[in-house]
């Protein structure tokens, strides 16, 4: 006697065996990161799941019945295309609540990266509790090896067995022989179809974790950076020099007495000129190289001190005037600096009166007099430092202009302003800013007034000739392109040639192009990108090629796969080295690569692989 189900029973061994696996995988996530402690989290996983799926239960149990009237031969399918559908909703709620992040401990990962994950985990444990009960559910869906040929036999009958009967009378409808094995046929073939797109999913989990050790080794080589850099000296903005100068000023109090009250200006340079050279050098550590610079830079120019006129020239205390020179990080200071102001040699040291324009800086006292004022007053500086990253000057002067020039080959100029001329080649660059008074938004001479000269700051940053992290970061962004092709490719050769892989199988070959990741992130961090990128893409590919070799055992099925794959790995380099048409070329190149894919498989007959158009 066959064991007869319901829809409710079906639907809640469904229910039930999804729960229990989507417990057991979190407690095998949680385990594998905390390594003990958390063995009650699975069965807080699947009581949560259990609570939360209680609707999927209910429309299982309604829709059930619905599929097994269907007539159809795609019942089965339907039905994990149905469980897809109700999935996803909880997948979309899953990347809201950035639930897959938190699963793989992952960072900065987009909401359709954590829809899919969420999506594929969840479908994963569906898909586990189906094939648990796919004998019951192909008996309920009353699905045996030949179920299109209808003899109209009594129940009585079909219950007896160990007998044999030569049946009385005539079938209703006699279908050819063929006609079942098309069916089953297409049956198959559509339930490997969904089998490949779910692997595709699953494969996409490795790469998550890819973009999660990219993320992890930037770090690193950060930290590394930041450790060298802070012995050495961090990135230096030089202020050129300026005068402070105090002065008295008498105001009555509301009695009438006057009171006297400590001022200052501050008196910026009227023409300056400024020529810096960058000389840059790479520092080992570990495997990282870090890049920092030396620098020698020269300033001149002339000091014309004029002053307000509601200032009393006699309240000025020009005894205590002091010229100032703004720097970063005083370790990068190589050399006593000294300044010659009007004929005579002053030594800096650190220390500013004033912190309106700097925070750290140099300063002197310089003799000034009532003589000085209308006059002008020349100063000539020269200043060793060394410093990592970046070198920044600020404008702080009614005419200026700036050179700066080295022999690195990979500028970035940035800040505030771009400059106004500049050559770059093999040899170094040279660059040249101008400034006037036009162009900036102070006079020469400032009253109690806070700059903040990051605003106007401008200069170089001394870039690495290869980032080799963001450029693994964008390769791993088309996983799903490599993947995707290469299983697609995949399916229709073994269609054409009759010669089914199996899942792990393409498992294998979804490993083998992860790993491809994990090669060029590794090699890259010892060797330029572009050789890393060649190495691992040729290891993928002859790898893939000798395992498609030894399944069609044909040297020519294998040549088309390295072939294709050759080719996909380099678009994906191109797209990598392209910036401003990455997304034209990108676009161009997926549709050719679609429109061969649907040339390919023109003459593959969907409905029964074995028999092809010529």
């Amino acid at each position: 006697m066959i064991k007869q189900y319901s829809s409710t029973s079906i639907a809640a061994r469904i229910w039930f065996f999804t729960n229990i696996t989507f417990g057991f995988t979190i407690t095998l996530l949680f385990l594998f990161q905390y390594k003990e402690g958390w063995w009650f989290i699975g069965f807080l996983a699947s009581i949560v799941s259990s609570i939360l799926s209680g609707p999927v239960f209910l429309l299982q149990s309604i829709t059930l019945s619905l599929f097994k009237r269907l007539k159809s031969n795609y019942r089965l399918a339907g039905i994990i295309i149905y469980c897809i559908a109700l999935i996803i909703p909880y997948g979309l709620c899953g990347g809201a609540l950035r639930l897959f992040s938190i699963l793989f401990y992952l960072d900065d990962t987009s909401f359709i990266i954590e829809f899919l994950g969420c999506t594929s985990i969840l479908f994963a444990c569906t898909l586990v509790a189906i094939a648990f009960n796919i004998k019951i559910i192909k008996s309920y869906l009353c699905i045996h090896p030949i179920q299109t040929i209808n003899y109209s036999i009594t129940n009585q009958l079909i219950t007896q067995t160990n007998f044999t009967m030569e049946p009385t009378f005539e079938p209703q409808a006699t279908l050819p022989v063929t006609e079942p094995q098309v069916s089953n046929a297409s049956n198959n073939t559509l339930w490997k179809a969904a089998i490949t797109g779910f692997l595709i999913l699953v494969m996409l989990i490795p790469t998550f974790f890819v973009a999660s050790l990219v993320t992890e080794r930037e770090e690193r080589q950060k930290t590394v950076v930041k450790e060298v850099t802070s012995k050495w000296a961090t990135q230096q903005t030089i202020t050129s020099p300026y005068i402070y100068l105090p002065y008295t000023q008498i105001k009555k109090t509301g009695a009438g007495k006057d009171t006297a009250y400590s001022k200052y200006l501050l008196l910026l340079p009227e023409n300056l000129s400024v020529n810096s050279t960058i000389i840059p050098e790479q520092r080992p550590r570990s495997i990282y190289k870090v890049l920092l610079y030396k620098s020698s830079t020269t300033a001149n120019g002339e000091f014309n001190i004029s002053l307000p006129k509601y200032i009393d020239i006699n309240k000025v205390q020009f005894n205590e005037a002091k010229i100032c020179l703004g720097v970063t990080d005083f370790k990068g200071i190589e050399e006593r600096v000294t300044i010659n102001f009007n004929g005579s040699n002053i030594e800096l040291t650190p220390g500013l009166p004033v912190n309106d324009i700097d925070s750290v800086g140099l300063s002197a006292p310089i003799t000034l007099s009532i003589a000085s004022v209308a006059s002008n007053l020349k100063f000539a500086v020269n200043l060793k430092i060394k410093g990592s990253e970046r070198l920044y000057f600020t404008p702080l002067a009614g005419n200026s202009s700036f050179v700066m020039q080295s022999k690195w080959s990979n500028p970035s100029f940035d800040g505030n302003a771009l400059p106004t001329e500049r050559t770059v080649g093999d040899s170094g660059f040279t660059a040249k800013w101008n400034f006037n008074k036009a162009s900036l938004p102070f006079t020469t001479v400032l009253k109690h007034t806070e700059i903040n000269k990051n605003n106007f700051a401008f200069g170089v940053a001394m870039v690495q000739p290869a980032d080799q992290y963001a450029k693994t970061s964008r390769s791993v962004k088309y996983a799903i392109l490599i993947i995707g092709l290469t299983f697609a490719l995949f399916f229709i050769i073994e269609l054409m040639q009759k010669k089914a892989l199996h899942p792990v199988q393409y498992v294998l070959v979804g490993l083998a192009l992860s790993i491809f990741y994990t090669l060029l992130l590794s090699i890259s961090e010892i060797i330029l990108f572009d050789y890393a990128y060649l190495i691992a893409a040729t290891a993928t590919v002859v790898l893939i090629m000798l395992y498609a070799k030894g399944h069609f055992n044909n040297w020519a099925t294998a040549s088309i796969f390295g072939g294709i794959l050759s080719a996909l790995y380099g678009f994906i380099f191109v797209l990598i080295r392209l910036e401003d048409t990455a997304l034209l070329v990108g676009s161009i190149g997926l549709f050719i690569v679609l429109a061969l894919v649907m040339y390919a498989s023109r003459k593959i007959n969907w409905y029964h692989p074995s028999l092809h158009k010529n």
